[in-house]
């Protein structure tokens, strides 16, 4: 189920707090968050944002095509091990 329109978009209001300050200063400085669940608002484009993956921080370029989006649908939590083929398994 989607969220009501009622409440609005939720964006962790100290990360705001830190865009409107990086864009007024023109810093080209990451932001740390671990506000994964935060929405990308129009605000945010042209920022960097360092996305906490529970592991370690992911850099993320905000651009027109990510708002609307979640920061955690751009910093993956999970790593591929690759599987390993038959004939690297065997030793011999």
């Amino acid at each position: 189920m989607s969220r009501s329109i009622k409440k609005g978009p939720f964006v962790d209001p100290k990360l705001m707090k830190k865009v409107s300050e990086a864009q007024k200063s023109g810093s080209r400085e990451p932001i740390k968050t671990w506000s994964r669940a935060s929405m990308i608002m129009p605000e945010m484009v042209g920022v960097t944002i360092s996305v906490h993956d529970g592991r370690r921080f992911i850099p993320v370029l905000i651009t027109e095509n990510m708002v609307g989006h979640r920061l955690g649908e751009f910093a993956s939590t999970r790593t591929f091990r690759s599987h390993v083929n038959k004939s690297d398994r065997t030793v011999g």
